[in-house]
């Protein structure tokens, strides 16, 4: 999770309110603020204003101390310092939810790419000059099988493996808020967590919830451009690419997923992916696994679990754009 600086912040701060208007019988409450070094908003329909904003950043600011690596105080950078804690149920839930994508991904997804992300500098640590001599050595501690949790405790094979949970935190995240909201029996809602989304019933029209997917963008400052529109209700959605978060290093553009067996950014020509799933937390992590399949082990993966949709965006010989996604995804183009 990303510290908020700069124009992020700024724009953060800039957008935190709490908006109420009147639908029919049904009032339309929407607030935003910032998390995770990102955004979030939340839009729901209620008769009161059931759920604050201030419920909603308390149980956001307390997420971080489970999963965010820039907090040293948090579960997940006690336990990469090899502390003797005792993790809690947001920790093992995501564990749990973590080893599970890992296993049905064969390893696509795998939480312990902690100190190859910060060797290439997209974890809280400065990356190393020397990252390609690091690589093989740091490669010995990657592994979703060499960890494990055993009476809330996490047991590491090798003291130097670290985990990450950038890539599922997001999504897990927007399933909390989701059960905040039905916990106050708020059936009618969208949550958005820096592009990670669920959408629970309908709107007070009787239609679904619109979600954008992104055009991708030439650079990571680029403004932000919406290819296609789905509709959506009692789904959750999540997106990964390569076109926001990178860095070039004589002139080489180095992308920010990276993939476990290699120990390096991903290298082919799959742009972006967004994927359908019940959970969010779900939909979060097999968008990275996607990733890093690229698109025909992706397409074959998601032919066998028919249960989850994919859209995938990716350059040809030509350089033109080009998608392909699932019979299901089809059903949810607007």
């Amino acid at each position: 999770m990303k510290k908020i600086i700069g124009t992020i912040l700024l724009f953060c701060l800039l957008l935190a309110f709490c908006h109420c208007s009147q639908q029919g019988n049904m009032k339309r409450f929407t607030f935003s603020g910032g998390t995770q070094g990102t955004y979030y908003q939340i839009t729901y329909y209620a008769a009161d204003s059931i759920v604050t904003q201030t419920q909603i950043q308390e149980a956001l600011d307390k997420f971080l101390q489970v999963a965010s690596l820039w907090d040293p105080d948090s579960e997940i950078s006690r336990v990469n310092r090899n502390e003797n804690v005792k993790v809690g149920t947001d920790f093992q839930a995501i564990f749990h939810e973590a080893q599970e994508i890992s296993r049905l991904t064969g390893g696509a997804f795998d939480v312990t790419v902690g100190g190859l992300v910060n060797a290439w500098g997209f974890g809280p640590h400065q990356k190393a000059d020397s990252v390609l001599i690091k690589i093989d050595s740091l490669r010995q501690y990657v592994g979703y099988q060499n960890v494990d949790l055993i009476d809330s405790e996490v047991v590491k094979k090798y003291p130097n493996t670290k985990i990450d949970f950038n890539a599922i935190a997001k999504g897990y995240s927007v399933d909390l808020m989701a059960k905040i909201l039905w916990h106050h029996d708020i059936d009618n809602f969208l949550v958005n967590i820096g592009g990670e989304i669920y959408a629970s019933g309908l709107k007070p029209d009787g239609g679904k919830w619109n979600v954008g997917i992104e055009k991708p963008a030439e650079t990571n400052i680029s403004a932000q451009n919406v290819l296609e529109n789905i509709a959506l209700s009692n789904k959750a959605t999540a997106t990964s690419g390569t076109y926001r978060n990178y860095f070039v290093k004589d002139s080489i553009r180095y992308s920010h997923t990276i993939d476990p067996t290699t120990g390096r950014p991903v290298e082919h020509t799959l742009l972006s992916v967004t994927v359908i799933a019940d959970r969010c937390v779900t939909a979060d992590a097999l968008a990275t696994a996607f990733m890093v399949m690229g698109v025909e082990k992706a397409m074959e993966f998601l032919s066998q679990n028919p249960q989850f949709d994919g859209y995938f965006i990716y350059c040809d010989e030509d350089n033109e754009l080009q998608v392909v996604y699932t019979e299901g995804f089809k059903n949810l183009l607007i």
